[in-house]
This record gives structure tokens, sequence and C-alpha cells, in this order.
């Protein structure tokens, strides 16, 4: 059947699949092999490939695929260095689109023979590779300049971030051999703001000056869309000169940490780039409400606006919310003065919500009340699909009852540290005597929060099968069974969590990442329990749940073939048999944490690390008891 179609109707039906799942169904036979490939291809896969000897032989592999997008790793001056670079050229340079080197200390005569080897490049990463520029002599040679030229000369990305030799001869010698360039980080150079001092040529050889950044914009405005200035001493002054730039009309900006700007300024460049789509204004720590409003009123198309870590921004500064009606996400986490009032007023009837908000991070946000969450849920029932409330403590299984009740697409919830979370908000069970934020009550049909009982499917009701004279008193509600489309779940130091709920509710088919970390509660019963119903996972995070054991991962291993990231850090009753059932069942698996874990010897996980030499990292610091004082 598989062979009877045309590999056009493959690719196509392979595109609605996981990544993972693609990877699988390639290996059916030669057509979905095929199809599979192509598949991948359009996604832009990246491989991340270490630059060892024993790299060598799946480079040559990865060639037969026509890999397009590859980041190196432990990139050096060694031989064995040199000789990955070689292969990477003759295999993969003619296919690649995107190149990332981020943190190398490669030479510079390896990078010219390595980007002279890719003709089709679009993307380059140098972020951190201080090495190639600390002799400032790149590219000082006309012949290797325009050998350079010919291979970037589609370039549209260039990420030149945590350059500290970056200078303006050798920012434009090779900002110059890339003509058609979009996008540009330079997030944490070292820039000189100083408008008032004449460079002399010592002085461009061995500085990189915002005077000469701003020369390259206006040579370049009618191209570039995106910059990211982050982390740089950025003036309210310079970001007005910036912002002024004739013909300049960027779609994305970054400039998180950038202390020194005001609101000021931010209402300036608001008038000046309205074009702007994505804006990120994160740790600017001088910002306040204006800030919020000022953008809220002047970027009528943005998509993307991320706030966090702003300590003066308040409930105030989101009165205007509401005009950001393309706001796909909104990041205000860790925003210590905001309660979520506000924002969901903002929101509500007649304004409404931005029809296509889609992420919503409110994490560390302490002052955040039930009665705010539960009118976000209820508003952006039809369009959020990540929801992050972590470390929101003051929030109750009301908030839990709003989310499983009207988000049904969420693919995304974290709610780490909410330690007021119980058994009977998972399971979608309310005291019908329970009262809502302000004494408000919450009635039998829960009307008020948007959901009602007749319309839900038997399966929340099938949780308790012989209910307790306890649950019997208790109402019934939505599950997070609900949340039929969630991918990621964090429930990490939701204490008060047990197997009672985590057995009956955590049944999610297409979960990828789970944390349930700190849960002290979690026993065998659970671990097993959560592993059929989740048998999807690739990311695991089960530090510090000291009542696993060997007996409940013999019986959960089998289930997560799928597994790549585990974490069993400070899990003291398991042996040297955990680490010999996982190598035996997740064989796909690449970073293992087992640090602090009393009972598993140093000699076992060298054992592990020699019997699956696939696994990348195995964290396995003061295995074994060792004693952290003298360690230390």
């Amino acid at each position: 059947m598989a062979e009877s179609l045309p590999p056009e109707m493959l690719s196509y039906i392979l595109s609605f699949l996981p990544l993972s799942d693609q990877k699988e169904a390639s290996l059916v036979n030669r057509a979905w092999y095929y199809a599979a490939q192509s598949a991948l291809r359009e996604i832009d896969v990246r491989y991340i490939i270490p630059v060892a000897s024993a790299s060598l032989t799946s480079i040559k592999s990865l060639s037969r695929r026509h890999v397009s997008c590859v980041r190196l790793t432990n990139v050096d001056s060694s031989s064995d260095s040199s000789n990955v670079l070689q292969s990477i050229s003759y295999y993969l340079g003619p296919h690649l689109h995107s190149l990332s080197l981020g943190g190398g200390t490669l030479t510079e005569a390896s990078f010219i023979e390595l980007i002279t080897s890719c003709p089709g490049l679009q993307v380059l990463d140098l972020s951190g590779c201080n090495s190639l520029f600390m002799s400032g002599m790149l590219l000082d040679q006309p012949e290797t300049v325009q050998q350079v030229q010919e291979a970037l000369a589609n370039l549209r990305e260039l990420n030149l971030a945590n350059l500290r030799h970056l200078a303006d001869t050798s920012f434009n010698r090779l900002s110059s051999c890339a003509p058609r360039l979009e996008r540009l980080s330079l997030a944490r150079c070292h820039i000189s703001f100083d408008p008032h001092r004449n460079l002399s040529v010592h002085d461009s050889s061995a500085t990189l000056s915002f005077r000469n950044i701003l020369h390259f914009l206006k040579e370049r405005a009618s191209r570039l869309v995106a910059l990211d200035l982050s982390g740089t001493n950025l003036s309210p002054t310079a970001l007005q000169a910036l912002g002024q730039v004739v013909g300049l009309h960027l779609q994305e900006l970054t400039l998180r940490g950038c202390r020194d700007l005001s609101t000021e300024a931010v209402a300036t460049l608001c008038r000046q780039q309205r074009g702007l789509t994505s804006l990120d204004l994160s740790g600017c720590s001088e910002l306040a409400d204006g800030a919020l409003l000022a953008v809220s009123r002047g970027l009528q198309g943005l998509r993307h606006l991320r706030m966090e870590k702003l300590q003066r921004l308040t409930d105030a500064g989101f009165s205007a919310l509401h005009g950001l009606r393309e706001l796909r996400s909104l990041d205000i986490a860790e925003c210590c003065l905001v309660s979520g009032r506000e924002l969901s007023k903002a929101l509500e009837f007649p304004k409404g919500p931005p029809p296509h908000l889609a992420s919503l991070r409110l994490a560390y946000c302490s002052l955040l009340k039930d009665k705010s969450v539960i009118s976000l849920a209820r508003e952006l029932s039809s369009s959020l699909r990540m929801l992050d409330l972590s470390s929101c403590v003051s929030l109750t299984n009301s908030s839990l009852l709003a989310i499983s009740a009207n988000l049904p697409q969420l693919t995304v919830l974290r709610l780490a540290w909410c330690k007021e979370l119980t058994d009977s908000g998972l399971l979608g069970l309310m005291d019908p005597g329970e009262e809502k934020d302000k004494g408000q009550k919450l009635s039998r049909n829960f009307g008020d929060m948007g959901f009602f009982l007749p319309q839900l499917p038997p399966e929340p009701l099938a949780l308790l099968e012989s209910p307790s004279q306890e649950t019997a008193n208790k109402q019934l509600t939505p599950s997070l069974l609900m949340l039929r489309a969630l991918q990621e779940l964090d429930l990490t130091a939701c204490s008060k969590l047990t197997d009672t709920s985590l057995a009956k509710v955590l049944k999610f088919p297409h979960l990828k990442q789970l944390s349930l970390s700190l849960l002290l509660e979690l026993t065998d019963t659970g671990l097993v329990a959560v592993a059929k119903g989740c048998p999807s996972l690739e990311h695991l995070a089960l530090s510090h749940c000291n009542r696993l054991s060997d007996r409940g991962w013999a019986q959960a291993a089998n289930n997560w073939r799928r597994l790549q990231h585990l974490n069993l850090s400070s899990c003291n009753q398991l042996t040297e048999q955990t680490l010999v059932t996982v190598g035996k069942a997740c064989r796909r698996l690449k970073v293992l944490d087992v640090s602090m874990c009393q009972g598993i010897s140093m000699a076992a996980v060298e054992h592990f690390q020699a019997q699956l030499p696939h696994v990348t990292c195995v964290q396995s610091r003061f295995v074994g008891g060792a004693d952290l004082a003298m360690s230390l």
C-alpha cells in the first residue's frame, strides 16, 4: 500500500507526524524512508555534531540525506577538529543552509576553508567565537574577501553575540561579504556608545562603536528587519538615533537587559518604528507602566511581546493592552507587582482578548490570584496553547479547575511550585461549599466560570470507581484529563499531590515532557501508572522523589522507549539495578542525571556509560553518598 502512493503524498502525510514519529516511519520501507527525509528537510532539522573523531562516520552518512542545518560543538584547534571541519566541508558544505559554530575556538584558516565550501549558506552563528576576532586580521586579504563574498552572497542571518574582540574593522569586513543580510545579533558585545569620541584608525581596529553600527544601519536600512542589542549599554539617546534611521523598518527588536533605557525612550521608539511585530524589553530595569502603555497604543501590529523582570511594572500598565489585536505571545514573568487584575479586565468583553493570543507567561508573579486566572482562562479559551504559572504561589484548585474546563487546546502547562494544588484539583473534585477568591461562591454548574457539567464526556466521571465517603461529598468538575492535547506538563514541587491523582489523571498519549520532581508522595505505584499513561515521553524529571525504587523502574521503563532526557538526582532508594534497567529499555537516552543518588556508585555510572556510548551526558556528582562537605 505504502509503495503504491506517490512520494509527494507520502511526504504530505508524514508532515503531520511529530518529529520522532517521522524518524520511526522512515524505517518501514524504502518509499517511506525517502518520504520521511523529504518531510524532515521541509522543517530544517538541526543536527548537533560534536567535533570528535567518532563523528566522521556520521558526517559521511548525513551527506546522503542532504542535511541543511548543522551545529558544531567543541570546535578547537586540534587535529581532530581540523579533520571534522574538512569532512563537513567536503560532505555537507554544498547542502548547508544554516551553520552554527557558537563558542568554538577555530582558527581563521579553518574558518575560511569551511565557509567557502558552503555556497548556499543563509544562516551563520559565530556567537562566542572570540578566537576568530582576537587578532583583528580576519578577512584582511583581498583574495580571501572575494572567496567569502561568493560564499555569503545569500546570507540572511548573522549572529555575532558575545564577541568581546569584535571591532569596527572586522565587523565591516565581514558584513560587507553579506549584502543581503536581514537579521543581525550583536547581543552582549562590547560596544562604545560615546557619541563625542573621534575614533582613530587604531581605535577602529580595537573597538566596536555605535557610530559605526549606525552607519551600517543606514546603509542596510531597506533590507534589515531584525536586530538584537541585548546586554549592551544602549542609551536612550542611542535608541532614539537608531529608531529614526531613514528607511529602517524593523520587524523584530531585542533589547534584553539594556538597563539604561527609559520609559520615554521606549515611547519614542514606538512612534518611530510602528511596524514592529516582535519586541523584547525584558530586564530593562528602569521601565515602568508608561512603557507598556506606549507599546499597547503605538505598535498595533505587534505579535510577540516580552517584558520579563520589570520590577516597576504594575497592573496599571495593562489598561490599554486590548489595543494589541495581533498579539500572539505575552511574557511578563517575574514582574513581582503584577496581580493580573488589570490584565484580565483588559481582555474582557466588550474589548475582548487578542483573537490569536496563544502563549502567556506569568511565572513568578507571586501576587497573581485565582480570580484573575479564572477570568483569563475563560477569555482565552479559543486561542491559548501555552500557559506558564510557575511559582504563582497563591493559586489554588480553583485556578486548576478553570484551566481544565476552559483551555482544552493547551499543549504546554507549567505549574511548578504551586504548592496549594491538591489531588482534588487534578481529579476535578471540589467541595460544594468551597469559595472562590474574595468570597464568591462557586455555583453547582460552575456557570460563572464558563463551563457546565452536562457537556462533559463520561471519562472524568469514571476516575473514581469506588468513591470514598469523602469524595462522595464533593461535586465532580472537569479534571486535568480534559487537556488531551498536552505535550508538556510541569508539576515540580506541587508537594500536596500523591499517587491518588497522578495515577488516574496522567494519561496523555502525546505528552513529550513531564516534571514530577520534588513530589515526595510519589511512589512506585504512581510511577508505573504514569509510564503506562504517558508512553511518548522524551524528557522526564523525577529528582528528589525518594519513594521510588528499583522495583518501580523495572515495571515502568519498558513503556518509555522514546526517553531522551532523564533526571533521577537525589532519588536515594535507587541502585545500580535501575541503571541496568534504564540502559536496556531506554535505548534513545542522551542525557541522564543521577547526581547525589546514594545507592549508585561511580563504578556503576562508568559501566553504564561504557554500555551506552550514545549517551552524551551523565551527571553523577556526589553519587554513592559522597560527603558534600569534603567534596567541596
